[in-house]
């Protein structure tokens, strides 16, 4: 065998798949999918396939001919799945699987009416990333190998569908609905999305359109409305927006990331509709992705950074061009106290902290964390520094256009960045980022009148005056919040709630800095409402520091556990294992 992507099953030497056609049954009652998938090569192919599953029924497999061909289906490995084994003996351009995703398939989150906001109609969603998407389709899932895919999905009358993938219409047979999508465009398989529910959509451009549930489509709309504007920005920075159009799913509470770049259907957490638009950066980042991930994407997990540190980059950029550098660098900063959080996670298991990493044995999400994002987005930055800006902007429009529509290697950028700025690299002291443990002792820290006049107002003690944070946006709260140093004592906790009511707060990027450092203080008064969020909220941004800091306190440790069993059917099962993986942490070193 010779496999390149320590987490799939896919051989360099069988067959490869250019795209696939799937034909899908959504099945509410018995949270299954019954589907069948033809797989068509980049070439006619023989011998033996290995394909990636997990908690798949695999019921028939035949060629392009009809022919049934044998296969075997491997027990499970830990976190990779199953690899399904297919034997053609003769040369085929295609195969044909029919099967069935479990009801427990880790891409797949079914919510009952019960979990949605209207509450009438249920909602089942996907999220493919890291290695999810073999438990919705057998397949090469590897982000090396991008396919194109037409897309068929039956469902109930009276339930939408949605798809990171061009509409191709929909027709209606008694109870049930067939919609149809093509993705032209090659992608990863872990961009492979879509959404089925009670949804509604407004148009914000002529390729900008918002879908939400009914009674959140308009707060929604407002809320993204000057996403026209952030693509045009974009495209000034890095070229022409390569996906057509970028439309936006506003999720339910349960999503567990801020955003997925699906392209053409971003996904987005409820919680950035603040109703004052100051939390849209999340989409500035997911936007940024269309270039860095979704055009140029990393081969592998062990280059995640190529994804998430360019596009933390890019994401700055453009919050620098629309909001002025101040704001980026506040956010730069809230970033690098992230990027602390996370390498103090790891402490144990330092080789995690690099950039470049090396996953063989390692489920992909339990390393997922801000390291690649927030420590990659510090190396070029670094690089931008020492070869000026103008000279990086051109090597970054080259870059995207030499990998468009491709996956790469860190070997790769560092060829290309070497050829075309000769010894940026070491300048840069890449190899300390790159293959380096944590932050080299040489990076510069993002400094600003703002952020001095934060930091010190966290450092007094004492509790700020309203004139004192007039016009602060979130970023400024969290970043004093963040800055408070803890335990805090209870006069400044109670005189901060007294005088801003923060655990009144509906802005969550405040909220939760808010209730990390009460919990971490002592301040009890906060659990109804930390109660509350960990009930309503499946973004892991927010999950994380909440268990967390619950789990550190002896006291509160047994709430954490019974909050976990009570809300864990609400959360996604990639949040779920996190909350898990948080909540045996803290038993290990108690």
């Amino acid at each position: 065998m010779a496999r390149r992507d320590p987490h799939s099953y896919t051989d360099d030497t069988q067959a490869q798949t250019d795209s696939f056609s799937l034909k899908a049954g959504v099945d509410f009652a018995s949270r299954t999918i019954a589907a069948e998938v033809v797989l068509t090569f980049k070439a006619p192919s023989s011998g033996t396939l290995d394909l990636d599953t997990r908690d798949l029924v695999i019921e028939h497999v035949e060629d392009a001919s009809g022919q049934t061909l044998p296969f075997v289906l491997h027990p499970a490995e830990p976190y990779l799945g199953q690899r399904l084994t297919i034997e053609m003996s003769a040369q085929t351009p295609s195969i044909r699987i029919r099967y069935k995703t479990s009801p427990e398939a880790s891409a797949l989150q079914w919510l009952e009416p019960a979990q949605t906001k209207g509450g009438a109609k249920p909602f089942l969603f996907s999220q493919c990333q890291a290695i999810h998407a073999r438990s919705i389709i057998p397949m090469q899932d590897t982000p090396r190998l991008r396919v194109t895919y037409t897309a068929e999905l039956a469902v109930p009358r009276d339930l939408a569908v949605v798809m990171a993938a061009a509409d191709r219409g929909r027709s209606e047979t008694g109870e049930v609905a067939h919609h149809r999508f093509e993705m032209p465009q090659a992608i990863p398989p872990y961009l492979f999305a879509f959404a089925v529910g009670d949804l509604t959509s407004r148009d914000l451009s002529p390729r900008c359109r918002v879908w939400a549930e009914p009674s959140v489509v308009e707060s929604a709309a407002w809320e993204f409305a000057d996403v026209e504007a952030m693509i045009g920005q974009a495209e000034a920075l890095f070229g022409p927006y390569d996906w057509e159009r970028f439309d936006i799913l506003t999720m339910p509470p349960s999503f567990p990331y801020g955003g997925m770049e699906n392209p053409r259907l971003t996904f987005l957490t409820p919680t950035v509709i603040a109703g004052d638009r100051s939390l849209v950066s999340v989409v500035a980042h997911e936007l940024a992705h269309s270039w860095t991930g979704n055009l140029v994407t990393n081969a592998n997990a062990e280059h995640f950074w190529l994804n998430e540190g360019f596009t933390m980059y890019a994401e700055r950029r453009i919050v620098e061009a629309l909001d002025g550098v101040e704001m980026a660098t506040l956010q730069a900063a809230l970033g690098r106290r992230e990027l602390d959080e996370s390498l103090e996670r790891f402490a144990d298991r330092p080789a995690m902290t690099k950039l470049r990493t090396h996953l063989d044995g390692v489920d992909p999400d339990e390393c997922y964390s801000l390291i690649p994002y927030e420590k990659g987005y510090m190396f070029l930055c670094e690089i931008e520094r020492v070869v000026g800006r103008q000279a990086f902007a051109r090597w970054l429009r080259s870059y995207l256009d030499t990998f468009r529509f491709g996956a790469i290697t860190t070997e790769e950028f560092e060829a290309h960045i070497e050829a075309a700025l000769p010894g940026a690299l070491d300048k840069a002291n890449a190899r300390a980022w790159i293959d380096g443990e944590g932050v080299p002792a040489s990076a510069k820290p993002q400094t600003s009148a703002r952020l001095s006049s934060i930091e010190l107002l966290a450092s007094s003690g004492n509790v700020p005056t309203a004139a004192q944070t007039k016009g602060w946006t979130p970023i400024e709260w969290a970043l004093y919040l963040e800055s408070v140093p803890r335990p805090a004592p209870a006069a400044l906790c109670q005189g901060l709630d007294d005088t801003f009511k923060l655990t009144a707060s509906t802005n969550f990027d405040v909220l939760v800095p808010w209730l990390t450092l009460a919990l971490k203080s002592g301040y009890t008064a906060v659990m109804p409402r930390v109660e509350q969020v960990v009930a309503e909220v499946g973004r892991m941004k927010y999950l994380r520091p909440l268990y967390t800091a619950l789990a550190a306190n002896p006291a509160l440790r047994e709430t954490a556990v019974q909050l976990l069993a009570k809300n864990s059917a609400s959360y996604h099962p990639i949040a779920r294992q996190m909350v898990d993986g948080v909540l045996k942490t803290s038993r290990s070193s108690s």
